[in-house]
């Protein structure tokens, strides 16, 4: 059997997503901005998606929705342009990100420290949740800009976008969110908080790869990254993807529709599957159900490095993933398990697992025993295991809820 519980890396393509875009490669092939029929085919399915775009996240029509590559462009073109207009020129120079952002805004944030700019990065509590209270001890009348993710790409926590939002507003500070882990999972609407820029990927929703989009406030449009040509009204160069456009419409569409769906069915499933991971002896999971997108899990087996795991999960055709590579020196340990201050034996133990709308339970149900099977076989040759003292403090309860 193959079960794919890595929907937080990507996802398959809705097949009706697929079926709208299939026209597009081969008959509407036109360029958009050329000037005879072959381009004009192309209009009514850009037109189409980009409505689609902008009611997926509730945007106004004079609000610039503008389509990237990837939600790792729009991330670099956030801080990058921030840093021409604000901290280049002196007018400010300060930005603030949390300490487990997606690697583009990290890496993003590391060059433009390179350059000069200040960068505080902000750590996340032992539930892995970022304090507001955080934020605002660290706003300064030199911040640019705050970016703090809306959703966790590995343990699924939910930041406080909105509080964060308002306190930006407060201090008139410009409110970046990157919510790629957000649509599809949680209701994103871009008029109930004061959001200036928002990213998100199509390929995380059942869209295609190689797509993404950034949302900017009417008054906040960004000096663009990518030069030459006009497309995307003068903000983005570039030839339009027409087939990602209109394939990144029709999924965010069905997404908004599946959201009840995700909300309660995916939530059950993922709740029942946890809940029988946590009867496993010595296992933990980070951050409160409450507080988490309804399709994420990630757990620690002591004694386990999650490669091990994550090895006899994949012979068994069972797709999950870690986010340490294996406990030697020069290799990460989960960053997220790292931020909230887990020990180090439980560091390398994490595993993710990210269900999405076509989960089953038949899929779970064999995952489980391949799991108990895996934790017999591999704690039965851990070194560390046998040791591990009664009771070990872990900053993490156990069986945690």
């Amino acid at each position: 059997m193959n079960v794919y519980l890595d929907n937080n890396a990507t996802t398959i393509v809705d097949p009706q997503v697929f079926a709208e875009m299939e026209p597009y490669f081969v008959q509407k092939y036109g360029n958009p901005n050329s000037l005879h029929a072959f381009a004009s085919d192309t209009h009514p399915g850009i037109k189409a998606g980009m409505e689609k775009i902008y009611a997926g996240i509730n945007a106004h029509r004079e609000d610039s929705v503008v389509i990237t590559s990837c939600a790792t462009e729009s991330n670099n073109w956030v801080l990058k342009s921030i840093y021409f207009e604000y901290i280049l020129t002196g007018r400010k120079n300060h930005i603030m990100i949390s300490e487990v952002e997606h690697p583009s805004i990290i890496a993003t944030a590391k060059f433009l420290e390179s350059l000069g700019c200040r960068v505080t990065y902000l750590p996340i509590n032992h539930e892995g949740l970022i304090d507001v209270e955080t934020v605002r001890n660290n706003i300064t009348d030199k911040t640019a800009l705050v970016s703090i993710m809306w959703a966790n790409n590995e343990t699924g926590a939910i930041f406080p976008v909105e509080e964060i939002g308002e306190l930006c507003a407060e201090k008139g500070v410009l409110f970046h969110t990157d919510a790629v882990q957000a649509i599809g999972k949680l209701p994103v609407n871009v008029q109930l908080f004061n959001v200036d820029y928002l990213t998100f990927s199509a390929h995380k929703f059942h869209g295609p790869k190689g797509v993404g989009a950034l949302y900017m406030k009417k008054g906040k449009e960004l000096i663009p990254l990518l030069h030459g040509g006009s497309q995307m009204g003068g903000y983005r160069s570039g030839t339009l993807n027409v087939a990602g456009i209109v394939g990144m419409g029709k999924a965010i569409e069905a997404a908004v529709d599946a959201l009840d769906f995700e909300m309660t069915e995916v939530r059950e499933m993922r709740d029942d599957f946890e809940d029988e991971l946590l009867k496993i002896e010595d296992t933990f999971v980070v951050t409160p159900r409450k507080k988490r997108t309804p399709n994420t899990i990630l757990i620690s087996f002591r004694g386990i490095e999650g490669e091990s795991m994550l090895w006899d999960l994949n012979r068994a055709g069972i797709g999950a993933s870690t986010g340490s590579a294996c406990a030697s020196e020069d290799l990460e340990a989960n960053s997220v398990m790292e931020a909230i201050g887990a020990a180090e034996d439980l560091a390398h133990t994490a595993i993710r697992f990210s269900l999405s709308r076509y989960t089953t339970q038949e899929e779970l149900d064999y995952t489980l025993k391949v799991v108990q099977a895996a934790v017999i076989r591999l704690r039965g040759i851990s070194s560390s295991y046998a040791y591990a003292p009664e009771g070990h403090e872990s900053g993490l309860d156990s069986h945690h809820h």
